[in-house]
């Protein structure tokens, strides 16, 4: 099966530079194929007695700094790689964000590294990759 719309969910993270690498193949394996790359973070939040704080302006700044650089690296080896693609960053919850850009672009596949940079959380909220998979109205590819 050849897919045309290939969304790839990208943090920088070991297994999402190899779902990048296999992001490229499938594009290569269909010629006239786009490669979705997204980028969904979230700004980090604190919790003050019962309620949630946002982190001061500076520090999301630094944030979504990384975020431009950490993309800024998939583009560069698409590039070279010859295929066609674009990029997008998406604040949110990453999973959900996943799932909505999925829909909204139309996407034929979604392809995800089996562990994102999600540390701690990942571990108490469960993976990214996993809520996708559970959740995709379409095939998820997960990259270990």
């Amino acid at each position: 099966m050849l897919f045309s719309k290939i969304l790839l969910a990208y943090d920088g993270s070991k297994a999402s530079n190899k779902a990048l690498d296999r992001a490229i193949e499938l594009a290569h394996a269909a010629p006239g194929s786009v490669i979705q790359v997204l980028h969904a973070f979230d700004f980090p939040r604190v919790f003050i007695g019962e309620g949630l704080a946002p982190i001061p302006a500076s520090v999301n700044k630094d944030f979504y700094d990384l975020a431009e650089q950490t993309v800024d690296e998939a583009k560069k080896r698409l590039t070279d790689a010859g295929v066609s693609f674009n990029v997008e960053m998406i604040q949110g919850a990453p999973a959900e964000t996943i799932l909505r850009y999925a829909k909204e672009k139309d996407s034929d596949v979604i392809i995800i590294g089996s562990r994102g940079l999600g540390g701690i959380r990942e571990f108490v909220l469960g993976s990214v990759s996993h809520n996708v998979v559970q959740h995709a109205r379409i095939p998820v590819l997960v990259i270990k």
